[in-house]
């Protein structure tokens, strides 16, 4: 166990502030936990949990912290941090874990005052679930944290950014630097247009005049269950995530338009080379991902039923 930081503040805490509480206790990569939530009900219950020592406002939670971590809806980041920006400390370094970069990183770095250390991140782990309930310590144990720093020259800075790795190390994660332009289209691949996918194919089913809601949920196959399991995610949060990074998925999603037109063609041509082709590349990157230790190979995905 190795302690990071004397004291860390999280603003914002529903599954991700609170594994970062719960694994930094458990860890000990922190001395102590300072957690603020603008809702009353989530400080209540985060009172109730006790994985950290509550606040009323932002600024109180973050005096005296070494650390502080934005975990709000990408959409709110600038707003918690202009409001805790009055208590931070010197030397204090600011992150982030939202899944957007560009746009979060111009919408808090105004709020960041000379004497603190601003260097952007994203934890790249989660699940369906929401709120204070939902995090435990695990939830970054193997998975990918990426770190976006900015262009700033100062020698403190690196040494800040060495200090966050470790942190999010001590944590369990991979750590990897990258610009927040890359990240941005590499997420809007990876994440973010699968959950569009999942978002609109449930959506879908549910207007499905051919056949009932009650057949679709009675009959749901492995397939469509794991997108539901994806479109049970927070809509708060993905709705600011697709907000903030249009340009990208836009980007990505005008690509796959053009493929699925292409599948479709494939299909009503009887083209089985073309689907057996695509289907063949598509299952090898299973077997990479699987390989990579990003998933479980386990029949089912490990599922008891």
């Amino acid at each position: 166990m190795t302690q990071v930081f004397d004291r860390i503040a999280i603003i914002g805490v529903g599954l991700i502030g609170a594994s970062i509480a719960r694994g930094a206790a458990e860890f000990g990569a922190a001395g102590s936990v300072a957690l603020y939530d603008a809702s009353e009900a989530a400080r209540a219950r985060l009172r109730e949990l006790a994985i950290g020592e509550v606040f009323d406002d932002a600024a109180s939670a973050v005096a005296g912290a070494d650390l502080v971590v934005l975990a709000t809806p990408v959409g709110a980041m600038g707003y918690a941090l202009e409001a805790a920006a009055p208590g931070l400390k010197p030397g204090a370094i600011v992150t982030d874990v939202g899944s957007v970069k560009g746009a979060v990183i111009s919408a808090t770095n105004t709020h960041v005052p000379a004497h603190a250390f601003h260097v952007p991140g994203h934890p790249i782990a989660g699940t369906e679930h929401s709120g204070p309930d939902a995090g435990f310590s695990t939830l970054f144990k193997g998975r990918w944290h990426i770190l976006t720093p900015l262009e700033d020259t100062r020698p403190e800075y690196a040494q800040a950014v060495d200090k966050l790795e470790a942190f999010w190390r001590a944590l369990g994660a991979n750590v990897e630097r990258m610009d927040a332009e890359r990240h941005d289209v590499v997420l809007a691949v990876v994440s973010h247009l699968p959950h569009l996918i999942a978002f609109n194919i449930v959506a879908m089913a549910e207007d499905l005049e051919s056949v009932t809601e009650s057949e679709v949920v009675k009959y749901s196959a492995s397939g469509f269950r794991d997108f539901t399991r994806i479109a049970a995610s927070d809509p708060t949060m993905w709705r600011d995530v697709f907000l903030n990074n249009r340009e990208a998925v836009l980007e990505v999603l005008g690509r796959f338009s053009e493929d699925l037109a292409a599948l479709q063609r494939a299909i009503r041509w009887g083209d089985g080379k073309t689907l057996y082709d695509l289907f063949d590349r598509a299952r090898r990157m299973r077997r990479e991902v699987i390989d990579a230790g990003q998933d479980t190979a386990a029949p089912n995905w490990g599922r008891e039923n």
